[in-house]
């Protein structure tokens, strides 16, 4: 356990992580309704039993989508990370 310091605090972390309120994007939003739409039926801002937020899930069918905007890709000052 010594190795892996960060596993003793795994459920303090997890705890920690739920408490986060998701924030859905209007790209996101926007995606669901046009999956919907050609009958992609999903739930919407899905948790899994580990905690995960997956933006868009069929977890009978172990298929998620992730969407990751423009403002994932921009570093804090505004401009486009090269990294």
């Amino acid at each position: 356990d010594h190795n892996f310091p960060l596993a003793r605090m795994q459920s303090e972390l997890l705890a920690a992580f739920k408490r986060q309120e998701s924030r859905p994007s209007q790209l996101q939003h926007n995606i669901a309704a046009a999956l919907t739409r050609i009958g992609w039926y999903h739930i919407f801002e899905f948790v899994t039993r580990e905690g995960l937020s997956l933006d868009m899930a069929q977890p009978e069918m172990k298929c998620a989508i992730e969407v990751d905007g423009p403002f994932h890709y921009l570093k804090r000052n505004g401009r486009r990370s090269t990294e």
